[in-house]
């Protein structure tokens, strides 16, 4: 299997990265296993206390890897219960960095989209460079984020408005909305995110980790889990469904390319 989630370690951060910069980091089912592994790997280094996760490249991570021409998967794709097993693999993944011990900043240049948005909202801090922008754009061909993370963060109405219409926003909505904590300059992204990490190595780990721990339960406590959990039970079946959208784009896709279906339906949208 080729390597395409990094590690290293500068004192006392753990740097985790997406390295499949050619595909925009979009996620295959070996980055989902490699990424669940190296996470793993962060939150069991007992030389680090906190963890970064970025990214190669021009984006963070443009979602999950729906190119296609996996005939295992076009085998079972009008099957909810597949379905269903395939993105609770997935959660479990982007929920990762909200159950580790160690505070999770995700570093998000580019694009972060679908899955790649949902990670990054996990992540207990997310730092963005100027030219980030966050989106969740699957419901246009008929799917929708499973890990429903986003209302809690933005909002009942905002995260209503840009789940419905699959619409993406700038790092600066994105600021004022409370989905991300702080804008850098693209050319200082990597440099300010390491900064900050290691200011926050400054504390305790046992502190960092008790925080942690409060905040989570506290929310979970207030519902997000069962929310999750709920948004996965509710739309695996979605993933099954022939509709009229989400079959027009599997037919440009197949004939003409991922672009020219996303070209497609993107099309629509031009205000």
């Amino acid at each position: 299997m080729e390597t395409i989630v990094n590690y290293e370690t500068d004192e006392k951060v753990s740097i985790v990265t997406l390295n499949r910069p050619a595909k925009l980091n979009a996620i295959s089912k070996d980055m989902r296993t490699q990424l669940s592994q190296t996470l793993r790997r962060a939150d069991e280094d007992a030389a680090t206390c906190v963890v970064v996760l970025r990214a190669e490249g021009r984006s963070f991570c443009v979602g999950y890897d729906i190119s296609g021409g996996d005939p295992a998967k076009e085998a079972w794709r009008h099957d909810a219960l597949k379905w269903h097993e395939s993105l609770s693999e997935d959660v479990a993944m982007e929920t990762l960095p909200w159950d580790m011990k160690k505070p999770v900043i995700a570093s998000v240049q580019g694009h972060a989209l679908g899955g790649g948005c949902e990670l990054a909202m996990l992540c207990d801090i997310t730092i963005a460079a100027a030219d980030a922008t966050f989106g969740e754009p699957e419901v246009r061909f008929s799917n929708v984020g499973p890990a429903m993370i986003m209302p809690w963060l933005v909002g009942l109405k905002k995260a209503r408005e840009l789940i419905y219409m699959g619409d993406s926003i700038d790092a600066e909505e994105a600021l004022r909305l409370g989905m991300i904590n702080k804008i850098v300059p693209v050319a200082e992204l990597r440099a300010a995110t390491l900064k900050f990490a290691k200011r926050m190595t400054l504390i305790s780990p046992e502190a960092l980790y008790g925080a942690k721990r409060a905040i989570n339960r506290g929310a979970e406590a207030g519902g997000l889990r069962n929310a999750i959990n709920v948004g996965l039970e509710v739309l695996a079946p979605l993933y099954a469904a022939k509709t009229e959208f989400g079959m027009k784009f599997a037919e440009i896709r197949k004939k003409d390319g991922l672009g020219a279906a996303l070209k497609w339906r993107a099309a629509q949208f031009r205000e």
